[in-house]
């Protein structure tokens, strides 16, 4: 199981991500698209790099925005797993 990450932690890593943010041990983003299908065409390009990580987000799709939220269930919190996924999700046009 992957180990906790302390708050100083978690802000040094955050301070890097653009767009995300810390909330409730959760990490977030919401991206929004042109229309529906821009939005489901980016929720599919995310099963590589959450499957190769083995690490998947939860997902929220409301029309063109998307809502993705990582953490590490079993953990209890953020995780560095957490953030290696939002760093290759960010890549994702």
């Amino acid at each position: 199981m992957a180990q906790l990450l302390t708050e100083a932690e978690i802000q040094e890593r955050a301070k890097v991500l653009s767009g995300w943010s810390v909330e409730d041990s959760k990490l977030q983003i919401t991206r929004t698209f042109k229309d529906f299908i821009q939005a489901i065409e980016f929720v599919n390009k995310l099963v590589k790099p959450a499957e190769s990580a083995g690490h998947h987000p939860d997902i929220e799709i409301s029309y063109n925005k998307v809502k993705i939220t990582l953490t590490t269930h079993d953990a209890g919190g953020l995780t560095q797993p957490d953030f290696d996924v939002a760093r290759a999700i960010s890549q994702i046009n």
